[in-house]
């Protein structure tokens, strides 16, 4: 709009006459006439009445210009509209959603929007207070971004790749690698925190912000560790507060550096994990243990501001004590005891039973379980204690020998069965063993499974019981009379029998005689039944039936020669194939036959 206080002249700049002026306040006068018709009569005013008139106009029609940022002022707040006169031709109306910030807001307030358009379709003007408070905003983040000024801001949600920040009621973006210093586990604990960010990225056309807090937290590290660099020592006690947690240990803040607390200097005694002794943002004390300045590591220690829980442990816990304590591993070699906070000590799995052959501790005990014990042995120098369960009870051995005196008569299960004899349950976890030499009287047994069986019950008797090396004697002959007490009497010499070979000898052949006895038929005395041979293999075998007689009877050596007089034709088992039927040494089975 022209200055109307300007003194009015023609296109060429001479002076208008008084016509030419009124007819230039007319149409200068033109929009108040359209928008109030009634009080525009042109005949009823003179030419100060125009010139009053349009001062008037002037102090209410302010000259504006699209872009601008106005005031305005409240008229009506309706449902989801605000209407506003900024003193143009018409009203404009804003979003009430746009005045969240501004609960209170109520008619005839003056408020701060931005003139998008003078008219729209409808003849409105179009006013947004968002965008006015975005260029407002804006113009204070465009300075602090020029200037490398931090700026605050709140963490209000997480997006993919990071996190949207309110910076002064505008939405910035921060990358999840600009968050810390080092890769943040839990974002969603940080929302709704407010901290100062360096803007790294500005786009206005795009509304586009990047700000970075790591920025900020490096340059604060730099000064920080220049200055810690000057004071930190090996050895010292310093603050500081936990910052992040992993499974091997966590890192502590000394102030600008961070320093390492291993899950091995937590504590003297055993943890699974560090959360059992630290949470983040604890504060405490450590010790610092090393310093690498080259390499940017610093160990520190908890529990080397403790006392040494192994000085004095020998006198705290003497050779013999018994103590109780909790199961805190196990291993294949034995179950490692915790008697207090660190001070562990082992039992090993031979001293875990008396009786039981413990394949493996897991099967007597299990972790976090509680046990009494007995101290074996310590070792201060080597932090080691040798414990002892199976010495909390008395050794059932030291009262064996007087519970089955020699020559008692049990009965019992076979448990086992070896090349060299059986073993038999005397008692839950005692076994005594059946040599295989005392399993029969009579016949010579080539392996226990010829007499018994596992799981059998058999009567046996105690031959002896060494309980210094933890083992009995038993003997299942022993529990029947002996038949060659009276062999002489079963069988006289000069008797004539029937028998069945059972295994081929060096210089003879072993055959049953019944009642399972066994004698011994010497090769000389095969001829007598048979043409003359040069190998026993070639004319008796396995289960051959043989006419004999007995020719010396020896109870002593516990032994029966006899000869054959006749091998019968008739009922006699196939012959063997050739080199099928080995032939067993027997040992004192030959007789002098000469």
């Amino acid at each position: 709009m022209a200055d109307l206080e300007t003194p009015p002249t023609t296109s060429t700049g001479t002076a208008l006459t008084a016509r030419e002026k009124r007819d230039l306040q007319r149409s200068q006068l033109r929009p108040l006439a359209n928008r109030r018709p009634e009080l525009f009569e042109e005949d009823e005013y003179t030419s100060e009445d125009y010139e009053r008139m349009i001062e008037m106009y002037q102090g209410t029609m302010a000259s504006i210009d699209e872009g601008e940022i106005v005031k305005a002022t409240v008229m009506e707040i309706r449902e989801n509209l605000v209407i506003l006169d900024i003193g143009f031709k018409s009203e404009g109306s804003v979003p009430l959603e746009e005045f969240k910030d501004m609960p209170e807001l109520k008619a005839g307030d003056v408020v701060e929007v931005l003139l998008e358009h003078l008219e729209d379709q409808e003849g409105s003007v179009v006013l947004s207070k968002k965008k006015a408070d975005f260029m407002r905003v804006w113009e204070r983040i465009r300075l602090a971004y020029e200037n490398d000024q931090p700026v605050t801001g709140t963490l209000v949600k997480k997006i993919k790749g990071g996190v949207v920040v309110d910076l002064m009621g505008v939405d910035a973006f921060l990358p999840g690698s600009q968050i810390a210093l080092r890769r943040v586990p839990n974002i969603d604990e940080l929302l709704g925190h407010t901290y100062d960010f360096k803007i790294i990225k500005l786009n206005k056309r795009r509304r586009n912000i990047v700000v970075s807090r790591r920025v900020i937290l490096e340059t604060e590290r730099a000064g920080k560790r220049e200055k810690l660099m000057k004071e930190l020592e090996k050895d010292q006690v310093r603050k500081g507060v936990v910052k992040n947690i992993t499974d091997f240990g966590a890192f502590i803040d000394l102030g600008g550096v961070d320093g390492l607390l291993h899950i091995t200097d937590m504590s003297w005694g055993r943890i699974s994990h560090p959360t059992e002794m630290v949470q983040i943002g604890m504060e405490l004390d450590v010790k610092v243990l090393d310093i690498d300045w080259q390499r940017e590591r610093i160990s520190l220690g908890l529990k080397q501001l403790q006392a040494y829980p192994w000085k004095d442990v020998a006198a705290k816990y003497p050779v013999g004590t018994r103590v109780a304590g909790k199961v805190v591993s196990i291993t294949n070699y034995g179950a490692f005891i915790e008697l207090e906070p660190g001070i562990e000590g082992l039992v090993h799995i031979s001293e875990m039973s008396w009786t039981r052959n413990v394949r493996h501790p897991s099967k007597l005990v299990s972790i976090g379980e509680s046990i009494e014990a007995v101290v074996l042995k310590v070792d201060p120098d080597e932090e080691k204690i040798s414990l002892g369960m199976k010495q909390t009870e008395q050794d059932p051995w030291v009262i064996l020998p007087l519970k089955y005196p020699v020559g008692t008569r049990i009965s019992g299960k076979v448990r086992n069965l070896t090349s060299f004899g059986a073993f038999v349950e005397i008692e839950p976890g005692i076994d005594g063993l059946i040599h295989i030499s005392d399993m029969s009287w009579t016949k010579r047994v080539q392996h226990p499974s010829e007499v018994v069986k596992k799981g059998d019950t058999v009567d046996v008797v105690i031959l002896n019981i060494d309980a210094e090396n933890k083992r009995i004697s038993l003997g299942l002959k022993q529990a029947e009379e002996d038949p060659w007490l009276r062999i002489g009497d079963t069988y006289p010499v000069g008797l004539e029998l029937a028998g069945t070979v059972v295994r081929l000898a060096d210089k003879g052949i072993v055959v049953d005689v019944g009642n399972d006895i066994e004698g011994f038929v010497p090769a000389s005395q095969m001829h007598a039944a048979t043409a003359p041979f040069q190998d026993l293999a070639e004319i008796v075998w396995s289960g051959m039936h043989l006419d004999m007689k007995v020719i010396e009877v020896d109870p002593i050596h516990r032994r029966i020669v006899l000869s054959v007089h006749n091998i019968p034709t008739e009922g006699q088992p196939p012959r063997p194939e050739p080199g099928s039927e080995p032939v067993a040494p027997v040992v004192d089975e030959t007789a002098d036959d000469e």
